[in-house]
């Protein structure tokens, strides 16, 4: 009961930093990857260690989640520049009439 107790402090308080601290480096220029790696890492560690009721499970569910949360920030990276050219695109086609040449954006 007391380490069940202690996990779950020591998972709040992970999630709670790891999140702020996404937050404040939002603005120093990581990464989408990189905050999704923070994030996905510090989730996996505290589900692996609760899960898996050790140090080992906390490692191996931190690994599992850096890996997805950097996959999920990539699609999610790319998903935004994918929007952002679109915009530029529509945005061209108002103004000139036609859609810029491939390569311009």
């Amino acid at each position: 009961m007391k380490k069940m107790i202690l996990y779950t402090g020591v998972t709040m308080s992970l999630l709670l930093s790891a999140g702020n601290f996404a937050k404040a480096q939002e603005k120093s220029g990581v990464s989408e990857q990189g905050k999704g790696a923070i994030i996905g890492g510090a989730a996996g560690a505290v589900a692996g260690g609760i899960i898996g009721k050790n140090v080992g499970g906390a490692l191996i569910g931190g690994a599992i989640g850096a890996g997805g949360g950097y996959v999920i920030g990539n699609e999610n990276r790319k998903a935004k520049e994918k929007r952002q050219r679109e915009a530029y695109r529509q945005a061209y086609y108002k103004k000139y009439g036609r859609y810029p040449k491939a390569g311009t954006y």
